[in-house]
């Protein structure tokens, strides 16, 4: 991968479950109460929580072994929908170091957003319910435009809102398609380590031009010159 610096950063976009917000733990309370009213015996937070960035196919897939082009499956995903709608704030929980993140990004100059791909009609209820959100000068969900992630059009959005160049942005996530959809807009991507990661390819092969172990290591990325999909640094507004 061609050497590049995090130099002219403008603004820092996060993934929200896995990467700014721990969400798991009320995504698999949804798919063990769909369990447990079919008799079947829980599987424990652990087993949900690496397919949690994958929303209700996740859930789905390990809580019940279907996907979206079985039988049933569509039932079972509008059942859990409404589990989780109704109690999809009361475990989650911005994940340790976030807050302190985003404050010192506003302190250096730096904006930030969301770009997710949970509905708006989740994302607007858990961003309403976390003070610390009301800094975001962008929100964008899965159904905002007609393509979510990979395809890079809902990082283009968050961009053109900002009123910002795309490669004067970051992107951190922790899901594959984060970093498909970050390098497709143009923008310097991060891996998130400490999120959900998925089950599918290694991170390391992923290509992101950085990986990070806590989020407070994002603060590191626009004065570190970096080479690699393989480098870890160890170390305003509401959208009404």
């Amino acid at each position: 991968m061609t050497e590049i610096r995090f130099s002219g950063v403008q603004a820092v976009l996060f993934d929200l479950d896995g990467t700014l917000l721990d969400s798991a733990p009320d995504l698999a309370a949804a798919a063990e109460r769909m369990r447990a009213r079919r008799g079947l015996p829980p599987l424990g937070l652990p087993a949900y929580r690496p397919l949690a960035s994958s929303g209700a196919r996740g859930m789905l897939q390990k809580a019940f072994n279907l996907g979206p082009d079985d039988d049933g499956y569509e039932a079972l995903r509008h059942e859990f929908l409404a589990e989780y709608e109704a109690s999809m704030t009361e475990h989650s929980r911005v994940f340790d170091e976030v807050e302190a993140l985003l404050t010192a990004l506003l302190d250096a100059g730096l904006r930030w957003g969301v770009v997710t791909n949970k509905a708006e009609r989740f994302t607007r209820q858990l961003i309403r319910s976390m003070a610390l959100f009301e800094t975001a000068e962008t929100v964008i969900s899965g159904d905002t435009t007609p393509h979510a992630k990979p395809h890079p059009a809902p990082l283009f959005e968050a961009a053109r809102q900002m009123r910002v160049s795309p490669q004067t942005c970051i992107y951190v996530g922790d899901d594959l398609r984060d970093i498909l959809a970050g390098r497709s807009a143009g923008m310097s991507t991060v891996a998130a380590l400490y999120g959900y990661l998925g089950i599918g390819p290694h991170v390391s092969t992923w290509g992101a031009d950085a990986m990070v172990d806590s989020p407070l290591q994002v603060l590191k990325l626009p004065q570190k010159k970096t080479n690699c999909k393989r480098r870890t640094f160890r170390t305003r507004r509401l959208i009404r």
